[in-house]
């Protein structure tokens, strides 16, 4: 079953880099619009909105304080400074804090 393996996975792997290593190839020399950058700003937040948030509300439901203020601190460092690790670490952070001093 090992030998059968080797064959899918670098199968597998070269099927799903293909698809992020042609556009930056082809791509890699053509000035990206003004509209289309600011639309591709917008995903690490959309992102953040669409999978983090709906588990942040009933992570903690015995405390709904400490959820808000690890949303808080995300969206106001995400705001002003972007990224998407340090808002993320953050949130955490703030959420345990509070969780140790609310609870």
């Amino acid at each position: 079953m090992g030998d059968n393996l080797i064959p899918l996975i670098l199968g597998m792997a070269a099927v799903t880099y293909g698809p992020r290593l042609l556009p930056f190839l082809f791509f890699s020399n053509t000035p990206i619009p003004r509209r289309v950058d600011a639309f591709l700003k917008c995903i690490p937040v959309a992102a953040i909105g669409a999978l983090i948030i709906p588990g942040v509300m009933t992570a903690t439901p015995e405390l709904p304080q400490a959820a808000l203020l690890g949303i808080g601190f995300t969206a106001v460092y995400g705001f002003f400074k972007g990224g998407i690790i340090v808002p993320v670490l953050g949130s955490v952070g703030v959420t345990y804090l509070a969780l140790a001093g609310l609870g």
